[in-house]
């Protein structure tokens, strides 16, 4: 992949049409992934929901919740297949962009601990960790808790 992966992306909303698609992307991306009806009431609840393609393919898609000064990222996910080529950089970068534009002032999300990958892009894309939620995320055995992390726009 070339240095600037964003110049072979473009980005677009998501429709009732993508679903099938990006739920299968989700459960090939996460032992406890978003159900197709998580997609499905994130649209109807009027959320951003973007897709990242390239050549025509689906390589990722994104969530997000804008609710005046404060955003918050549901979901971002990269096609396993896709990982690792920066798209996952490309796509953040994109959505920090949408919440730039509706005048956000700060952007939250949240990351299992245990995710090294996606806290290192969310660090390097200048988020910071300002809080923990106790048992947030189903795991394994029991519970994982999440980091808040947050990035002021």
């Amino acid at each position: 992949m070339s240095a600037n992966p964003q110049a072979l992306l473009w980005f677009r909303p998501m429709g009732s049409g993508d679903l099938v698609t990006v739920a299968d992307i989700e459960a090939r991306s996460y032992t406890f992934p978003w159900s197709l009806g998580n997609f499905s009431d994130s649209l109807a609840a009027g959320h951003d929901c973007l897709l990242c393609l390239s050549s025509e393919m689906t390589v990722g898609y994104a969530v997000l919740m804008l609710a005046g000064p404060e955003s918050h990222l549901l979901n971002i996910t990269i096609d396993s297949a896709m990982q690792r080529q920066g798209y996952g950089a490309a796509l953040l970068d994109h959505v920090v962009h949408v919440a730039r534009s509706v005048r956000s002032e700060q952007l939250l999300l949240e990351v299992r601990p245990s995710n090294g990958s996606a806290k290192r892009l969310y660090q390097r894309a200048g988020f910071r960790v300002i809080g923990v939620r106790k048992g947030y995320y189903p795991a394994k055995f029991g519970r994982e808790d999440a980091l808040v992390m947050s990035l002021s726009l």
